[in-house]
């Protein structure tokens, strides 16, 4: 059997609770512990610890596909935390403040969220419009890149 690389499977629990990437999780492991490990060690981890995805997926307040330099972007972190909290998941003190300090600002300016993938900035604030009954201006398509992403 191969030597572990988990040295303190608490605090990689705790990266997990905190939805900390694997990304993240790789580059910190190298430069904490000079450990070099990979996306599916991360994943495997999960699976044994049956820990929760991390991600919900909610392709009605994220229909696009979202180009990797507009996937750190605040609307979307917004987006993606009323996602986990319409999940019923638990969110931080911190991103329950910003999740109601968004939509509030969102109420105030009557404006939903677009997405526009040749822009950028690729998202944006606009006024919202009749059909816009959520936080989000809705696509006439889906580009989720799951499958079944447009249907009912």
């Amino acid at each position: 059997m191969g030597k572990r690389k988990i040295v303190d499977e608490s605090e990689v629990i705790r990266w997990f609770e905190e939805g900390k990437t694997y990304q993240w999780m790789i580059e910190e492991y190298k430069r904490k512990y000079n450990i070099d490990t990979v996306s599916s060690m991360w994943g495997n981890f999960r699976r044994r610890r049956g820990l929760d995805r991390r991600i919900v997926r909610d392709d009605e307040l994220i229909p696009w596909f979202v180009k990797e330099e507009h996937r750190w972007a605040y609307p979307l972190a917004m987006l993606r935390a009323e996602a986990r909290r319409r999940a019923g998941k638990d969110l931080t003190e911190t991103d329950e403040g910003r999740l109601k300090n968004w939509k509030e600002m969102l109420k105030e300016e009557d404006a939903v969220v677009h997405y526009d993938p040749e822009t950028e900035d690729g998202f944006f604030y606009v006024p919202r419009q009749e059909g816009d009954d959520d936080l989000i201006h809705q696509p006439k398509l889906k580009t989720t890149p799951r499958p079944n992403a447009d249907r009912d």
